[in-house]
């Protein structure tokens, strides 16, 4: 969900990705679970081009809120539950289709008072739920160590002792509440930024957000729900915006369509229970020229997709999806 947001006429954007995805799983029919509903773009596209039904999912209450103001177009045909993804098949299950668009929305960016974006002066929360304990908690609460952790390994920020060295020393005068107020703190510890490049807190806020809404292990946990949730024959597409989330799914995918090979090439071949899934798409699919022209954000979108087979549902290890663990204590 992370490229769809309102205009002020309350037609969303065309989600990234929504065409290629339409044409791997075309024909669309049945009923599918959007997990990541955010504005609905993807939800409209699946009814639009002849889902019976969707199920949006989405765990903040402000996309609920901004649904209902359209919902009524579809005729029963959309139906809401606020809810984590990573339950999903508590939700539904036996559905034809599951689409899961991973990151923060852009509803949730514009939003300053969400205190998402290092852009906006805001409170810095970063709840997807808007329950629990905010970002503000983690930076003012976490030891030094941790959050050395959570910037390296969720936000890949090479900087991270650093940071976390001067964001300890800078809680010890005054708690951080502000989002500004930790970007101009993250941004004194990074060289200046050349034109072109991110702005030097992107990658902190992205590890807070991370870490705040376990993302990577709800992403971990609803990659199995989406498998007990599909029928024999239905379809998992997931957009991905990161290199660490698409990892996850190319090699989740691998996993279950068993296509991760042997590592001794002369040690005998293993027997290896029936794979799950099928791939449809056998690489990962981005935007094209059109769609970059049109939306700038989508150039780092990727689309996988998938095929359930009758194949019981199973468990998968965390590790074996290279899904990113913490290991550290307040």
């Amino acid at each position: 969900m992370a490229t769809e947001a309102h205009t002020p006429d309350r037609k969303p954007h065309v989600p990234v990705l929504l065409r290629p995805l339409l044409r791997a799983v075309a024909p669309v029919e049945g009923v599918w679970i959007d997990g990541t509903f955010g504005a609905g773009g993807y939800a409209r596209g699946l009814l639009e081009a002849g889902a019976d039904k969707v199920i949006g999912i989405d765990r903040d209450p402000l996309a609920h809120r901004m649904a209902a103001d359209w919902i009524g177009d579809f005729a029963g045909r959309l139906e809401l539950a606020e809810a984590n993804f990573a339950e999903m098949d508590k939700v539904a299950s036996g559905v034809d289709g599951v689409v899961l668009d991973l990151g923060v929305s852009s509803m949730q960016l514009d939003l300053a008072e969400r205190g998402f974006s290092f852009m906006r002066d805001g409170p810095l929360d970063m709840r997807m739920s808007q329950d629990g304990p905010s970002a503000a908690d983690l930076v003012n609460e976490a030891g030094e160590a941790e959050l050395a952790n959570i910037l390296y390994v969720y936000g890949e920020e090479r900087a991270s002792r650093r940071i976390a060295k001067s964001i300890v020393r800078a809680r010890a005068e005054a708690p951080i509440t502000r989002t500004l107020q930790l970007a101009e703190l993250v941004e004194s510890c990074l060289p200046r930024s050349k034109p072109g490049q991110s702005h030097p807190a992107t990658r902190s806020f992205q590890a807070l957000r991370i870490a705040v809404n376990d993302e990577y292990g709800a992403l971990y946990q609803g990659l199995m729900a989406a498998e007990r949730a599909l029928r024999p024959g239905g379809l998992l597409a997931v957009v991905s915006f990161h290199s660490v989330e698409d990892r996850m799914v190319k090699r989740f995918l691998q996993v279950r369509a068993g296509q991760t090979g042997n590592a001794n090439r002369y040690a005998p071949v293993l027997e290896t229970e029936k794979p799950q899934f099928d791939l449809v798409t056998r690489k990962a699919v981005g935007p094209d020229k059109d769609e970059l022209d049109e939306n700038p954000r989508a150039r780092s979108a990727k689309l996988r997709v998938a095929r359930r087979t009758d194949a019981p549902a199973g468990e998968v290890d965390a590790a074996a999806i290279a899904t990113p663990q913490i290991k550290g204590t307040r």
